[in-house]
């Protein structure tokens, strides 16, 4: 087969002499604000998408429009609060050189503020759940705030993001809590920005709009304006699986307890959230979610991130009941940059039970169970109560860099890492005479005895090991053994004779 070389001669025809024949045709280029002051004046009049395939594909007969709030510059629909709550503060007095902005935030409210603080000379502490994606964590650091992780909590919590927040702001001088669970401009950016926007797009005909709860700014400030131009324009409110927003509450009667996707849901109700604006609710679960947001990606080219996912789901869900010729307006919040290692990621959609492995190569052992290896019955274990420093001397002893921790009721507790112990030490994290519980990890991936080594494989391709544990759905785990690459591996070769 011959190849076309990439450094061939061109037979490209342009010649700077203006009497010759231009190559290339006419291009009309759109024209746009030459030099912007920042890129703060970036933030808002974001595009209005048509959805083709998606739409086509489940026999909805209106038109479904995406608004891509991602494409503020910040990447999401939260640059238009804290640009709002930013301005407001400023012209308050509450806001003046040297000044710190604090805020317990899931990511994209935290990102906009950070932005807005790196262009206006502001210092910026973000308080996050430790569900937050490493890439919003990567984001705020790179805008130049501090980001404090804490566990994801309910908001009463001492430990939770709300009340730590509470704390540094009352040890940092000069600082403020923009607070967007309650602060009235957040919804006003929506209520002079977004709305009018979506009107004007829309040439005043929308007659149905979908919107999340974050902080509930959207909801409020989209809802009220459109419902006084529009008295009939249906405002329709997603709520994740796991949250208890939506009403009546018996929607709410989920049976789930965690949330995934990141930005919506809560368990409690938002100060300025307006309920009344919302004509009624449709609630959507994690997978769904996800599989719209992949699909989104594949049919329709829009990288949005998991909570556009969710909303796109319930929007179809609700759309049903529109004719052809009517309009469905459809906020996704933001992109896909965000969720790279979430979402995104089959091995994390697997990890979470949203997808199975699929033995694309064919393996012989892929439907041999866990229980077919070869394993050890006595697993060495550590105890929740033990010191550091002794389990480091145990760590060195027995040349190990993971142990699992399980007190005497067999209870699973997590896993130990060498690499996590040292580092936590060496940044004062931890001490000597701490016991193992602080250092703790319960980012493992679980298997039965049941499992399939199909799926192990897939986990023993990222993870050092695989926890077995006695029922996949019990919290907390009884813990029966750890997995290594090995184990799998001696099966295989093992084996792979015999089976030939």
């Amino acid at each position: 087969m011959e190849v076309i070389r990439p450094d061939q001669p061109s037979k490209c025809l342009y010649h700077k002499d203006k009497n010759a024949p231009n190559p290339h045709g006419e291009c009309n280029v759109k024209t746009i604000q030459k030099i912007n002051p920042n890129i703060l004046h970036l933030i808002g009049n974001t595009p209005l998408v048509k959805l083709n395939r998606i739409p086509q594909s489940l026999g909805i007969k209106c038109e479904i429009l995406a608004k891509c709030e991602f494409q503020n510059p910040g990447g999401s629909v939260k640059d238009r609060i804290a640009l709002s709550m930013i301005e407001d503060a400023e012209k308050r007095g509450l806001l003046k050189p040297g000044c710190t902005v604090i805020e317990p935030t899931s990511g994209n409210t935290g990102i906009a503020l950070a932005m807005g603080c790196a262009v206006k000379g502001y210092n910026c502490i973000c308080v996050v759940p430790d569900y937050t994606s490493p890439e919003k964590q990567d984001r705020l650091k790179s805008l130049g705030a501090k980001v404090v992780v804490t566990p994801c909590l309910p908001v009463e919590h001492p430990d939770g993001p709300f009340l730590v927040a509470e704390r540094l702001s009352q040890t940092i001088p000069n600082s403020i809590i923009l607070r967007q669970f309650n602060n009235p401009h957040n919804p006003m950016a929506h209520y002079n920005g977004t709305a009018m926007e979506i009107l004007d797009q829309c040439g005043g005909q929308v007659d149905m709009v979908t919107v999340g709860v974050g902080s509930g700014g959207s909801a409020a400030g989209i809802g009220r304006r459109l419902k006084e131009l529009l008295p009939n324009c249906l405002m329709v409110g997603v709520d994740p699986s796991g949250s208890t927003i939506a009403e009546p509450p018996s929607l709410n009667e989920t049976g789930v307890t965690g949330i995934q996707v990141e930005g919506m849901g809560h368990d409690f109700n938002p100060t300025i959230l307006d309920r009344k604006v919302i004509d009624f609710w449709v609630k959507v679960d994690d997978k769904s979610a996800f599989e719209m947001a992949r699909r989104l990606h594949r049919e329709e080219g829009i990288l949005c991130g998991g909570s556009a996912g969710c909303l796109m789901s319930g929007a179809l869900q609700a759309a049903k009941q529109l004719k052809e010729g009517q309009r469905c307006v459809v906020i996704l919040p933001d992109g896909v940059g965000n969720y790279l290692t979430k979402f995104v990621s089959d091995y994390w959609m697997e990890s979470m039970g949203f997808m199975h492995p699929v033995n694309t190569l064919n393996h012989w052992w892929w439907n041999y169970k866990v229980s077919d290896l070869k394993l050890s019955l006595e697993p060495m274990t550590i105890s929740p109560t033990l010191k550091c420093m002794e389990v480091s001397r145990l760590l060195k002893k027995e040349k190990l860099d993971v142990l699992p921790c399980v007190d005497d009721k067999n209870v699973f507790h997590g896993l130990l890492h060498a690499t996590n112990l040292v580092n936590q030490m060496l940044r004062n994290i931890i001490h000597p005479n701490d016991t193992v519980e602080k250092v703790l990890s319960q980012k493992y991936r679980k298997v039965t005895l049941e499992s399939n080594l199909g799926e192990l494989s897939h986990i023993l391709e990222r993870e050092l090991v695989a926890v077995v544990v006695e029922e996949i759905e019990v919290t907390p785990p009884k813990f029966k053994l750890l997995l290594h690459s090995g184990d799998l591996l001696e099966f295989i070769t093992d084996s792979k004779r015999d089976h030939l």
